[in-house]
């Protein structure tokens, strides 16, 4: 069976909570989607908002005390906020791709350590206490005073299963990282040998039907077309191109005619990073303006597809489209916009509209 693009977005849309704000409690929420992207702190809060019906920013800040969420090195060696009950399981599988980030970041300049010595005097600094990553980097200096302070603070946090406790994480809280055992956090050990399948059909729960290329990009990890074609039990599909894509057997499959209302989407929402090829969600040339290196901005949804960027500074939401918007869609963004200055508690907000890109306008 051929998937074309609009079946493809809505059936993401609607897996990602992104056609209709969800019931769904935000714990709930965090399951669905595997782990949110927390590259900037703010920005889970402002995804969870706009896939619930109801949410506060309290919401999620009581789940990170009760540590019944927890943020920490995940998914493409990238910071992210999941379920306790999913971090033991998936901070194992993922230390391959924390590994190998570290290598090529700091081999160089840590060539003369030797990472099993490093590791067990890291976890005794730590056991028992939370440090912030100077005041670890400062302890390791003492035995390897002449590598890099960068270097030993952020191979830590590689090497060793580290979760960075609040107030970090909670809105509108900067200061230093603090580092913190998971297993002392969680009171529990991780698993030992967990199943990349496992992880291969959350993923799809969350975000198929997909190619292997797809998982491997969202999750960091490689070699998956093999595993993926050992579940025989997976439905597979072809799109437009050509491309095998693979699915739950029994995920349904959205309408390509159902509505899509506008969304905004934060700084590297999960969504705009789950897959090899956007093109379900964005054009070539708009993927260059949003994704930019390691950032990608954040952006707004117009019929289901990225419709332009967005930001937030100073009590102004700055709204610039790819393409001129008619006037019902640029009222359907106004009204979301307010209410999202709203969830963020900007008073008296104003909204500046800039005009359409030139190298995005079709």
């Amino acid at each position: 069976m051929i998937l074309n693009r609009r079946v493809l977005n809505r059936t993401a849309l609607d897996r990602q909570l992104l056609l209709a704000r969800s019931a769904m409690t935000p714990a709930e929420a965090i399951s669905r989607l595997v782990a949110v992207q927390g590259q900037e702190i703010d920005a889970p809060y402002i995804g969870l908002w706009s896939r619930l019906a109801s949410f506060t920013q309290d919401d999620l800040a009581a789940l990170l005390h009760g540590k019944q969420v927890v943020r920490g090195s995940l998914l493409r060696g990238t910071q992210h906020l999941t379920l306790a009950d999913d971090y033991v399981w998936i901070r194992p599988l993922v230390q391959v791709i924390l590994s190998r980030t570290r290598q090529a970041a700091f081999g160089r300049l840590m060539r003369e350590v030797d990472l099993e010595e490093f590791a067990k005097l890291a976890r005794e600094h730590l056991t028992g206490r939370t440090l912030t990553r100077p005041q670890l980097r400062d302890l390791l200096r003492q035995r390897w005073p002449e590598v890099d302070g960068t270097a030993l603070g952020f191979s830590a946090q590689a090497l060793l299963p580290i979760v960075h406790t609040p107030p970090n994480g909670i809105w509108g809280t900067g200061g230093a990282t603090p580092f913190t055992l998971a297993e002392e956090w969680l009171g529990r050990p991780l698993e030992e040998s967990p199943s990349v399948e496992r992880l291969v059909v959350r993923y799809l729960a969350a975000f198929g039907p997909a190619s292997a290329m797809d998982v491997q990009m969202w999750s960091g990890l490689t070699r998956l077309r093999p595993v993926m074609e050992a579940m025989s039990f997976l439905r597979k599909y072809q799109d437009t191109e050509g491309r095998v894509l693979y699915d739950l057997p029994d995920a349904p499959l959205a309408d390509e005619d159902v509505p899509a209302p506008v969304r905004f989407l934060p700084w590297f929402d999960n969504l705009v990073v789950a897959y090899a090829d956007r093109s379900r969600l964005m054009t070539a040339e708009q993927r260059k303006e949003v994704c930019v290196g390691a950032v990608i901005y954040p952006t707004f949804l117009v019929d289901g597809t990225v419709g332009g960027m967005w930001d937030l500074k100073d009590g102004v939401l700055t709204v610039e489209p790819f393409h001129p918007l008619p006037d019902g869609v640029m009222e359907e963004l106004a009204a979301e916009g307010t209410r999202l200055m709203a969830f963020a508690g900007v008073e008296e907000g104003s909204i500046t509209w800039l005009p359409p890109r030139k190298s995005t306008t079709t």
